[in-house]
């Protein structure tokens, strides 16, 4: 019983530290982190190229008139190029911007400020526990 409850606590701590953190990653977008829905639209565009809307609401497998607005932040943001709203296709500027594409650089800004508040918090002993702790959190995430 006392270790049910010991795991209970420590289940509902992590959620809160982990929560903590995904939102300090999220901050290191500054302020234009994607919904996934963005990122899925993205994604698409920079893997098969250019869409028209009604395409890619087809295959996210949601209405035109909410694919047109997913599309519209995008194009806002200077991630995506075209007029997808008159049915030109849109086409994937990140892409055409040297190959790496916004979302890989979206999260290198995040690895690069988590790279950097681990040499900077924790003592050479903590970010040896930290790497033993991620292994064990990457079990826990990884089970049915």
């Amino acid at each position: 019983m006392a270790e049910s409850a010991q795991a209970s606590a420590l289940a509902g701590e992590l959620r809160v530290v982990l929560g903590r953190l995904v939102r300090r990653l999220r901050e290191q977008a500054h302020g234009h982190d994607l919904t996934k829905s963005q990122t899925s639209v993205l994604l698409r565009l920079e893997r098969e190229g250019s869409s028209t809307t009604t395409e890619l609401a087809r295959t996210e497998g949601v209405r035109p008139q909410s694919m047109a607005k997913t599309v519209r932040v995008l194009e806002e943001a200077g991630l995506v190029s075209g007029s997808p709203t008159q049915g030109r296709p849109t086409d994937p500027a990140a892409a055409d911007r040297g190959g790496g594409g916004a979302v890989p650089h979206r999260a290198a800004a995040k690895e690069d400020w988590l790279t950097h508040a681990i040499g900077t918090c924790l003592t050479p002993d903590e970010a040896a526990r930290l790497a033993e702790a991620t292994e064990l959190l990457d079990r826990l995430a990884r089970t049915p």
